[in-house]
């Protein structure tokens, strides 16, 4: 019952050679120059995708992108929001957050730790959490629902769309008392690239589809593998459960979700909601890149995209290290088959993965580290128009 109240985001990288598999080179996808964005008439959604997408321009006050906008998702850690808005709920100005609650709130918002929001869904009715923010005409609810009652312990079954989303943001950053918006958005600032609970790398859709500033709550519900996110995690054969599987509800409970929420650009400028569904078994790293692909075709004003060029990768668990090396320390491990950045390569020591040997390493710069060109869809060792690392 645990794991099946799980719902949070993530990714994870070391390559077994028996693990590996051949597979499509991917075209690389080259973005444009820093601080420019390319408008799109309609969200580009992947073959395979259910989404609901939101965009709201604060400064213009109007809505770039809506798709689906309307539809019902399971929230998974997305509800985390909503946990920690009705928590400081009419505390008053004057109200300290206690230091346990505080310790608890911080790694909910930035590691989107499931424990913490186990123990304020316990503590605070549960299923009345929700009634009570849905009636209160401040934050403007129209979609969100509370889990189905056979689920109600299930926090990540919350139901919750897009618009819906972004009108918890509107009222975080438009209307909640100060020390509340300056909490809730500092620690969302502050969002960790590994998960607390399970050790997934959550700085998926938008948190790798722009350069900061942003804010992100992200969240993802269904069977994927492990996380090995971190230095120090290690990965696991046995499948996850997380915000957990259901036949029979009006919310879709079966597909693997994951979204990515918040906002980007100075000021907050422009609020993001991406909601995504995703086939039955399809892997983290397949989801991971889907997201990342679709939040990178939206109309976000104010945002500025990362230089560098984006190739797929193959094998599963790829080590990212500090240096073009396999002694250099291990960073993290990226998930099988995700899509990176690149931003320049250099030659490093020569990595055999028969019948193919490679010197070439690719420096990431969302990681800070490098893995070995061997393990990225392209056909010759060096990537073509990637430069030189300096």
């Amino acid at each position: 019952m645990r794991m099946l109240l799980r719902g949070a985001a993530a990714l994870a990288a070391v390559v077994t050679v028996a693990s590996l598999t051949s597979g499509a080179a991917a075209q690389p996808r080259t973005e444009r120059a820093a601080g420019t964005i390319q408008s799109s008439a309609a969200a580009q959604i992947p073959p395979g995708v259910t989404a609901g997408v939101a965009v709201f321009d604060r400064e213009a006050g109007t809505f770039t992108e809506q798709v689906n906008d309307s539809a019902q998702f399971r929230s998974a850690s997305v509800v985390k929001l909503l946990l920690a808005l009705d928590f400081l709920w009419n505390r008053g100005p004057d109200y300290v957050i206690p230091p346990a609650d505080r310790a608890r709130l911080e790694t909910m918002l930035r590691g989107s730790d499931d424990d913490a929001a186990d123990h304020y869904w316990s503590t605070y009715g549960g299923s009345a959490i929700i009634k009570r923010m849905l009636a209160r005409p401040e934050v403007g609810l129209r979609d969100t629902a509370a889990p189905p009652a056979e689920y109600a312990g299930f926090w990540g079954y919350t139901a919750l769309s897009a618009r819906d989303t972004v009108a918890v943001y509107r009222y975080i950053l438009e209307k909640a008392p100060a020390p509340v918006r300056t909490f809730i958005m500092d620690n969302l600032r502050r969002s960790t690239r590994c998960s607390t609970t399970d050790h997934f790398d959550q700085h998926f859709g938008i948190a790798g589809s722009f350069d900061r500033p942003w804010a992100v709550k992200q969240g993802w519900s269904g069977k994927y593998a492990k996380g090995t996110c971190g230095s120090q995690a290690t990965p696991s054969a046995t499948p996850a459960e997380s915000g957990g599987v259901a036949r029979a509800a009006a919310v879709d409970l079966t597909r693997p979700a994951l979204h990515t929420t918040g906002t980007v650009g100075a000021n907050d400028r422009t609020i993001v909601a991406v909601l995504t569904l995703h086939t039955v078994g399809t892997s983290y790293g397949k989801a991971y890149t889907d997201i990342g692909r679709l939040t990178r075709s939206l109309n976000v004003p104010g945002g500025v995209r990362p230089t560098g060029t984006w190739f797929g990768t193959w094998g599963e668990l790829v080590n990212v290290r500090k240096g073009p090396s396999t002694g250099d320390e291990r960073i993290t491990r990226l998930p099988a088959g995700v899509e990176v950045l690149v931003g320049c390569q250099t030659r490093g020591e020569e990595v055999s993965v028969p019948p193919y040997t490679n010197d070439w390493w690719a420096y990431l710069p969302q990681y800070g580290g490098f893995i070995s060109n061997i393990y990225i869809s392209s056909p010759d060792n060096r990537l073509p128009n990637v430069p030189e690392c300096a």
